[in-house]
């Protein structure tokens, strides 16, 4: 039989070494630039620069911990630091073919570096293969090294597999575990571990990279495409780079705002600050006409929040910094345009604008009315002034007709109150009529006349609202009842009891209903809170004493149960419901208006 000739096999080409901070490509096909240009050494890693170091010291120092725990959010380089740190465990100046060794980790591929996804590997099985992977001796490198990442996915029992041989593991292991929830990792694996915890990564830092890159791959960008980039990676180098590798796809060789703009769907930043110009100039209209232009164009009510929140905060920076500040994150075009505008506001009103921003983003996401309420939303900025805050309608005052915005700019000496925001916090109803003004009143007082109290009041005084004779039971309770309505845990128990009497020492209190099973909520606790409550609201001490049901006055519960019924009965109105969740208010009293005159 002939013998088959022997064919010689084609020389095989010289291997082309990845450029430095560059993944090389294993096969023919398109590597995402997020693997070609991730980080190879400590040196080139971006943001972490304390972490690297003290990795490096603690390898220098021959102080290297068993166990590692990497926490941050998403692309911040806890897997390329985990590879890293490997590398430079394994890959010693007496390893054999330490090039190839090094090359293998940094690609996931090493024999002695094990990856394990815990998102697919999370049961008990898997956890006791490691722990049988563990007692072999590494292959050829001298540390075997486990890379676990999103550990928090691993079952209970996994992690409880683990416990005693992350304690005590053999000499010649290492874990290293990666997570984006370390809330989730069990406390008694975290004090196995060294921790350390990644933050995102700079705007400035991101924006410097993609420059990089770009040069590289030969593409011409300005300065205003790179920093929206970067700012859509919100801290994550990843996240940008897969941006960037979308963008790249079309194949064009410079690129431009507005191409950036037309492919992301975000909204064009010149008709964003069109949009706060039409604000400023305090026209209905034109505000809406140009929030309109950007819907049209494309753009959602969450995109135009969102980046409205983020203009009210670079000019809320400006207000407070300067246009030079570091924590502006905005091309040098954009910048003085944005100081410009920065001037027809105060910081403060700033404020509330970041803040009715995000208000409504969070109400946008339930509402079927997303449009409606973004219109409504933008014109309550541009005309601040003709929308009081509730404490000013509760005190019979109008909405202000000066042409400054109340919110915004207020005039000198006069206290800025939270106009544009969406919702007012810790509105309670007056309380029912006594001698002196409600509380919400005299709350305001100092605002309303533009002026500051003399001195603050001690700690114990007597509350805001009118002095009450510290001889009047009757006064001392319904001032009691007032305080205990604006702490959420008291109303429900202050409403079970009623007043009996008062000897100057010892309030005397009667269950209203003995026998309904929420008077158990009455406890020795529940009177000594109400005895510190009196101390706050009234400045005196007293004792709280509970009489039982005979040595109550006769029929003395009835008109009280009563009122408790009005107020039950109004809590469940749906349109009282409504506006004690607009207003986050307290019923305090209910008052049969058809009786009153006028």
């Amino acid at each position: 039989m002939a013998k088959r000739k022997k064919t010689s096999s084609p020389k095989k080409s010289a291997e082309t070494k990845p450029p430095a901070g560059a993944e090389a490509n294993p096969g023919a096909g398109y590597t995402v630039l997020a693997r070609r240009y991730r980080s190879r050494d400590f040196d080139e890693l971006i943001g972490q620069e304390p972490i690297a170091r003290t990795l490096q010291n603690a390898i220098k120092s021959g102080r290297v911990a068993h166990a590692y725990l990497f926490c941050g959010t998403r692309g911040v380089g806890k897997t390329s630091m985990a590879r890293i740190f490997a590398k430079a465990l394994n890959v010693t100046e007496d390893l054999k073919e330490k090039d190839r060794v090094a090359d293998a980790i940094m690609r996931g591929e090493d024999l002695d570096v094990i990856e394990i996804d815990a998102a697919s590997n999370r049961g008990i099985d898997n956890a006791r293969d490691v722990i049988a992977g563990a007692g072999l001796s590494p292959a050829r490198c001298r540390y075997k090294v486990y890379i676990i990442d999103e550990v928090h996915m691993l079952t209970p029992p996994a992690f409880n597999a683990l416990l005693k041989t992350m304690e005590e593991p053999p000499a010649h292991v290492k874990f290293i575990l990666c997570t984006t929830e370390s809330h989730k990792v069990p406390q008694t694996i975290q004090s196995r571990c060294q921790r350390f915890d990644f933050r995102p990564i700079p705007t400035q830092r991101i924006a410097d990279q993609l420059r990089m890159i770009l040069k590289n791959e030969g593409v011409e960008a300005d300065d205003g495409v790179i920093i929206s980039i970067a700012q859509l990676g919100n801290g994550s180098m990843r996240d940008a780079l897969s941006m960037l590798d979308r963008i790249l796809a079309t194949g064009e060789r410079e690129l431009s705002t507005e191409m950036i703009e037309q492919m992301i769907g975000l909204p064009d930043q010149a008709l964003m600050m069109d949009l706060v110009d039409a604000i400023i100039s305090q026209e209905a209209g034109t505000t809406l006409e140009k929030g309109d232009v950007l819907i049209r164009r494309g753009a959602s009510v969450e995109q135009i929040l969102d980046l409205l929140a983020t203009h009210w905060r670079n000019l809320m920076v400006i207000s407070a910094c300067g246009d030079e500040s570091p924590l502006l994150e905005m091309p040098e075009e954009t910048r003085r345009r944005a100081q410009t505008q920065a001037q027809a506001f105060d910081t403060a009103g700033l404020v509330h604008m970041v803040a009715l921003c995000d208000a409504v983003a969070q109400r946008v996401k339930t509402s079927g009315t997303a449009r409606a309420l973004f219109d409504a939303a933008i014109i309550r900025m541009a005309q601040a002034e003709h929308f009081a805050d509730v404490a000013s309608l509760l005190r019979g005052e109008p909405a202000a007709s000066s042409g400054k915005k109340k919110a915004l700019n207020p005039p000198p000496g006069e206290t800025v109150r939270p106009a544009a925001m969406p919702r007012v916090t810790e509105v309670k109803p007056a309380s029912p009529p006594a001698t002196g003004p409600s509380r919400m009143q005299a709350a305001n007082s100092p605002q309303s006349s533009g002026t500051t109290p003399d001195a603050p009041k001690a700690k114990g005084a007597a509350s805001s609202a009118a002095p009450v004779d510290p001889t009047d039971g009757a006064a001392i309770w319904a001032r009691l009842r007032e305080a205990a309505a604006t702490k959420s845990f008291l109303q429900v128990k202050i409403d079970l009891l009623d007043y009996v009497g008062f000897d100057g020492r010892t309030l005397r209190l009667a269950l209203v209903s003995p026998q309904a099973a929420g008077s158990r909520l009455i406890t020795a606790q529940t009177m000594t809170t109400l005895e510190s409550l009196v101390r706050e609201s009234v400045g005196i001490n007293v004792r709280i004493e509970i009489v039982s049901e005979e040595n109550a006055p006769a029929g003395s519960s009835a008109p009280r149960a009563a009122e408790n019924e009005r107020i039950r009965l109004a809590r469940e109105d749906p349109a009282v419901k409504k506006a004690m969740e607009i207003f986050d208010a307290t019923i305090i009293d209910v008052q049969d208006q058809s009786h009153q005159g006028g």
